[in-house]
């Protein structure tokens, strides 16, 4: 929670300095109209990549099995690393970053600039620097949905939709596999990947793909059905 503080002290800072502005830029308020971008985010976010979970258990014969030894009180505390971790995310590239970057340069130009360096932090969160082809296909899918995230911002004028498919992505990954402190709901037991190499990077690469594109449908809907109206 301290580095939370510290990146929204600094944010702050960085608005003041460059842009004369206030944390407010952000979209904090109207605390229910955000509250709402939030939950429809997660949810949307926590569904669709319950599908494509899913569509991997379907193309590679993957078989679950429940985890015998469920601790709900460690599920609670990965939901509150992934939360920390979104928004403090959400804070560096959809927050101060991007507004002054928009203010500067553009919003076609600040979106992408801003996607750009998400792809490549990571390269680093994710441990695959140095490995060629997982560093492009990483770069692809989180640059990718980077852009999709910023898009929001522009739309909404606030952190928080994004924030909200942001922490549904996450969590519902975690759900499904080893956390950092032990497995969590459904552990793998087998699985049969696809047999051409090949093959299975392009699955993977359309399977990433489709996460922000059917995700950028979903904000154009919501958009014309008028959530995004604040004022």
């Amino acid at each position: 929670m301290v580095g939370i503080i510290i990146v929204v002290l600094i944010s702050w800072g960085l608005l003041f300095i460059i842009e004369r502005k206030n944390i407010s830029v952000l979209g904090f308020t109207p605390f229910r109209k955000r509250f709402q971008q939030f939950i429809i985010g997660f949810i949307f976010l926590f569904i669709l990549n319950l599908l494509t979970i899913y569509t991997d258990t379907i193309v590679n014969s993957i078989q679950w099995a429940t985890n015998p030894n469920i601790n709900y009180q460690l599920v609670i505390e990965v939901f509150w690393f992934h939360f920390k971790s979104a928004l403090t995310e959400e804070l560096v590239f959809r927050g101060a970053l991007l507004y002054i970057l928009i203010k500067r340069i553009g919003v076609q130009r600040g979106i992408l600039i801003s996607a750009i360096i998400f792809g490549i932090y990571h390269w680093f969160t994710l441990g695959v620097y140095g490995k060629l082809v997982p560093m492009v296909y990483i770069f692809i899918i989180t640059g990718a949905m980077g852009y999709v995230w910023g898009y929001c911002f522009t739309k909404t004028r606030s952190i928080f939709l994004a924030f909200g498919l942001h922490l549904g992505i996450n969590f519902m990954s975690a759900l499904f596999s080893r956390s950092p402190t032990g497995n969590l709901i459904w552990i793998k037991t087998s699985n049969i990947p696809l047999s051409s190499e090949w093959l299975h990077l392009f699955y993977l690469l359309a399977k990433g793909l489709a996460v922000p594109v059917l995700t950028f449908l979903f904000i154009i809907y919501l958009e014309k059905k008028l959530i995004y109206d604040v004022d």
